[in-house]
């Protein structure tokens, strides 16, 4: 499976020059709302350093590292979902990622307009999320009135929308997201996925602070109060220099450590933003490797061994046998394949087997 992510926020946050610079996709990035007219989609590698291991390891062709989708939104302004600014287009466009990277401007430049004038975070944050409840609050009244009627006619599937509408219509009226009501079953979860709400999604908030702050973001005011934030509502706060990554897209390999380290920093905003992805929905890799690639696998955790199967190719899952697993760290303390199973590291596992992250695998099969 792959990852999207959604990145959205007010106009002339930083959305843009972070997209530029954790995709190189070249997105324009201007000093005026609305520059980006269509959304920006740019795909960038998952950093993994199992893969150069296993590729020298196993003396393999090529490197396949797993990838993210970046998805960049155009600024979106208050009365969005009534048709303001570039308006309800937008919106559509986020409907379809798994997760949402809410850019929140935290650094003060005066040759950086603000479309409110002033640097505040939290009423930055009010202003997109009530219009995502706002859009989803359309969407969940158009469906609500349409399977009132069939629930009350006693159709059971209808029955089961309409006790979840309800309580999803609830929520929004309030002021609050989507993704606060639990689905209480397989059935209503299956409801909740078909529905695509915006404010269902998973969150990280990416406070874009200044170069001169990177090291120590949460000595910041406005980062913090970011934070906590996020902590109230179980989502993350992700602070990157939207600068910072411009400049390291710039940069080789060596050059890029010998800067970060000068910042203060052991990592970028990219590996960064991508963990938090990763943990917001869950997921993990599994490795496959042999002379003609070493490749990572994204899926979530406890996906059973055929399931995983299934993500490298459907006839994989259909003639499942067994999986024969060795971990990552197994088979580099051993040096390699033979090694590890005459020391009795080399598994085979059948289809209960839960996958874990790092299991370096075969998968054997009969179709």
């Amino acid at each position: 499976m792959g990852l999207e992510i959604g990145i959205v926020g007010l106009p002339n946050v930083g959305k843009s020059t972070l997209f530029n610079a954790i995709t190189k996709a070249g997105a324009q990035a201007a000093n005026y709302p609305f520059c980006t007219i269509e959304p920006n989609v740019g795909v960038v590698d998952v950093p993994d350093h199992r893969l150069p291991v296993l590729g020298k390891m196993f003396k393999s062709g090529r490197i396949v590292p797993t990838a993210v989708k970046f998805i960049d939104i155009a600024g979106i302004v208050k009365g969005a979902s009534k048709g303001e600014g570039l308006g309800n287009k937008f919106l559509a466009n986020i409907r379809e990622v798994d997760a949402i990277a809410h850019v929140v401007r935290c650094f003060v430049d005066e040759n950086v307009t603000h479309v409110h004038g002033n640097v505040d975070p939290l009423r930055d944050i009010e202003i997109i999320n009530l219009e995502l409840i706002l859009a989803d609050m359309e969407t969940v009244d158009k469906r609500y009135d349409r399977i009132a009627k069939a629930a009350r006619s006693g159709i059971k599937e209808a029955q089961i929308e309409y006790g979840l509408l309800s309580r999803i219509k609830e929520a929004l009226d309030a002021g609050k997201p989507a993704r606060t009501v639990q689905p209480q079953n397989e059935d209503e979860a299956r409801v909740m996925k078909d529905l695509h709400l915006i404010s269902a999604k998973p969150v990280m908030y990416v406070a874009n602070v200044s170069e001169a702050d990177v090291a120590n973001p949460f000595a910041v005011e406005a980062v913090r109060q970011v934070r906590e934030l996020a902590e109230s509502e179980h989502n993350e706060v992700v602070p990157v220099s939207a600068q910072i990554e411009a400049e390291l897209a710039e940069m080789g390999d060596e050059e890029r450590e010998v800067f970060l380290a000068d910042l203060g920093v052991t990592e970028s905003g990219l590996d960064r933003v991508i963990k938090s992805g990763y943990h917001l929905l869950n997921l993990m890799s599994f490795l496959t490797a042999g002379e003609m690639e070493s490749r990572a696998w994204t899926i979530r955790r406890g996906t059973k061994a055929p399931q995983a199967a299934g993500e490298i190719h459907s006839d994989l899952e259909r003639g499942f046998i067994r999986a024969e697993i060795v971990s990552f760290d197994d088979l580099v303390a051993y040096g390699s394949m033979a090694a590890a199973r005459e020391a009795g590291k080399v598994r085979l596992e059948g289809k209960e087997y839960i996958m874990q992250d790092g299991d370096v695998v075969h998968f054997r099969h009969n179709v």
